[in-house]
């Protein structure tokens, strides 16, 4: 076995080799850039070597620092996590020549998997189903239209050597192909440093199925069932399961054979990734076709982890260290549901942009393991840590476990209402609302899931009257609360009970008349119905409330907002006002501030690059028009025109950074 590993990579995939790495006794070296010198992974390492600046370029993804790292510490095994270095033959190839192991595929099988269009013919050649489509290089803008015409729309362009949802549009007609197509180049020559694209068939009503496979050096390979991954927004994965609420187990045996079959034909060994697209609309259980394989770990194994009981990053390492696999096909268990929530820094109520900066407050939900459930959080970032333009927006992972479906879903939404972060966006309601919404729990989910669920953007998930009713409780007892803390500072309790009182709540313009009386640690709530035991303990400056509501447990976000109350549970923040009722009869008279009127300008939605500028001053826009490029974490942002106008000034010229509402153009 290895005695020190090289985790090649950052944030949580660098921490979770690490803990396994630990785990087996090995030492752990981290690497990494002016920007993560004091991030967890690097403080969780044995050792740890600096790289360079913060863009990736010059740190990650140079292959030469590494291997020097590695020989500088001793390191006998590199793993390189996903993205960056992962998915590259040349530094496979690299550190075999170097004399150290890398935990992953052989070359030749990142590089035959690798180009989507070369992996295509491949799969065609194994009898794996292939989407119908063009899997030569396509030259130019026109050549891509008559590809296109030929196929039928809508199809998928796709940059060869992307992954992780980058390098990606789907067109519906000849604009679609005009207008996207040498921005797909681009994005995959900016991520991937090929900017060749293949055009393929979109299958309508898509389900993304994955198969998990596992083999080792000795021609043994195995599948671990399916992951699906429908649920995506802008091709990039958002919430991920095992097994499928679709698949039959006749269905999974030929996806999973079709997988082996793959792998082998290809000499693979370690953990792989054959991604599959499922029409929605078979009932025959064919209706499946290759896409790509993944020559690494996925962001989303810890729910493979959860159903199987195996630690992929483990059997890697053994792997790579030469061992035979331990168990045969017939030994692979599926047991109870895994649901993974990928908690970005993005804003779903500004149309899902992208969130920099410092997280002022991070704190988790705490991890517990049983056997009625798990709650598990891989993450690679702590309070104070900043989240950079130059990497991905991933904040953490939240996995849950569960016999059922149902119950790994609730315990989402239970854990993702304990999560707080402060200090930048985050899309931790939109996930509590996915985990909550009626056609997710009826597992009837396809790739445009959130398009279709969401067409005019999220504004929060809806709330019951019976969470309104909780809320308004809850609220008034904080408020109660802090009144009374207040009044034992300043002295003036004056014989009141502390806990006690009347107050008149309005929740989403619900208005609730309540009186509470406190009994010990019990408050009994009446007015709102029904009279509610209310269990549970809040001081001032607390940001969440774990109360115990008629027995059902609830967990509330607090934050103070001018004269109200923010509360924010399950997918949705309230704004809560809570008044003595003597105060609330003259609050109607009370001026409300209106802000600023900024439809004249076309404000920068994220921190980023501004690429491109399309107009001038005096130009003349339509509706829709498109006027300006962003470019932010790697992808291109297009900005267009609301309504018609004209540009009264521009404000910044291309090649210029944008903070978050920049005014970019002015219109007349």
């Amino acid at each position: 076995m290895f005695k020190k590993i090289l985790v090649a990579n950052r944030g949580e995939i660098a921490c979770r080799v690490m803990r396994t790495a630990k785990k087996m006794g090995i030492a752990t070296v981290a690497v990494y850039s002016d920007a993560d010198a004091r991030a967890p992974h690097v403080l969780m390492a044995d050792e740890s070597v600096r790289l360079g600046p913060a863009p990736a370029a010059e740190s990650y993804l140079k292959a030469e620092l590494i291997l020097l790292a590695a020989k500088e510490t001793g390191a006998d095994c590199i793993h390189p996590g996903y993205g960056f270095l992962s998915e590259r033959e040349s530094f496979a190839r690299a550190c075999a020549e170097a004399g150290i192991a890398f935990v992953g595929p052989p070359p030749n099988a990142i590089a035959a998997m690798g180009d989507k269009i070369e992996s295509k013919k491949l799969a065609r050649a194994a009898g794996v189903n292939v989407v119908p489509g063009f899997v030569g290089e396509i030259h130019d803008t026109e050549h891509a239209v008559r590809i296109a015409s030929e196929i039928g729309y809508p199809v998928m362009m796709k940059a060869s050597a992307g992954g992780g949802g980058k390098g990606m549009r789907l067109a519906w007609s000849e604009a679609d192909v005009r207008d996207g197509f040498e921005a797909t180049k681009r994005e995959g020559l900016a991520s991937f440093g090929d900017d060749r694209v293949f055009i393929e068939k979109f299958i309508e009503q898509p389900r993304h199925i994955e198969i998990q496979v596992l083999g080792d050096q000795h021609g043994n390979i195995v599948y671990l069932g399916e992951r699906e991954c429908s649920i995506q927004r802008r091709h990039q994965k958002v919430v991920e399961e095992a097994p499928s609420p679709f698949v039959t187990p006749g269905m999974r045996k030929r996806m999973g054979e079709q997988a082996v079959a793959l792998a082998r034909a290809v000499g693979y060994y370690s953990a792989g990734t054959v991604e599959l697209i499922v029409s929605g609309a078979d009932t025959t259980g064919e209706g499946f076709y290759f896409l790509e394989m993944n020559t690494r770990l996925q962001v989303e194994h810890p729910v493979t982890e959860e159903i199987t009981g195996l630690d992929l990053v483990e059997q890697m390492i053994r792997v790579a260290a030469g061992e035979p696999l331990a168990f045969a096909q017939k030994d692979v268990k599926l047991t109870g549901w895994a649901i993974e929530n990928r908690v970005y820094a993005e804003d779903p109520y500004r149309g899902f942009l992208p969130s920099t900066g410092r997280l002022v407050r991070y704190r988790p939900p705490a991890e517990t393991r049983d056997e009625t459930g798990v709650t598990r959080v891989d993450d690679g970032v702590t309070e104070g840590s900043e989240i950079s333009m130059f990497y991905d927006p991933m904040i953490a992972k939240l996995v849950t476990w569960a016999p059922t479906r149902e119950e790994a879903a609730d315990r989402q939404v239970a854990a993702l209402d304990r999560f707080r972060i402060d200090g930048i966006g985050h899309n931790i309601d939109f996930l509590s609302a996915i985990m909550q919404h009626p056609r997710f729990r009826e597992g009837a989910l396809t790739t445009g899931f959130i398009a279709e669920e969401y067409p005019e953007g999220f504004e929060g998930a809806p709330a019951s009257p019976e969470l309104r009713r909780k809320l308004a409780a809850a609220a008034a007892a904080i408020d109660i609360e802090r009144a009374s803390r207040a009044s034992e500072i300043s002295g003036q309790l004056n014989g009141r009970v502390a806990g006690s009182g009347d107050r008149i709540v309005t929740v989403d313009s619900e208005r609730f008349k309540l009186s509470i009386e406190r009994f010990g640690g019990v408050q009994l709530v009446r007015g709102a119905g029904e009279p509610m035991e209310l269990i549970g303990h809040w001081r001032p400056g607390e940001p969440l409330f774990a109360v115990r509501i008629d027995d059902a447990p609830l967990t509330v976000g607090v934050e103070r907002k001018g004269s109200a109350w923010r509360l924010t549970a399950h997918g949705a923040s309230h704004r809560i006002e809570v008044l003595p009722p003597h105060i609330a009869q003259y609050r109607h008279h009370m001026i409300e501030k209106i802000p600023p009127d900024m439809s004249k300008f076309l404000l920068a939605p994220m921190p980023g690059l501004l690429t491109q500028l399309h107009v001038a001053p005096g130009d003349k826009v339509e509706a829709g028009q498109a006027l300006a490029v962003v470019e932010a974490m790697k992808m291109e942002n297009i900005l267009r025109a609301e309504r018609t106008g004209v540009v009264k000034a521009a404000n910044f010229a291309p090649g210029e950074s944008l903070a978050v509402d920049a005014a970019i153009l002015e219109f007349e």
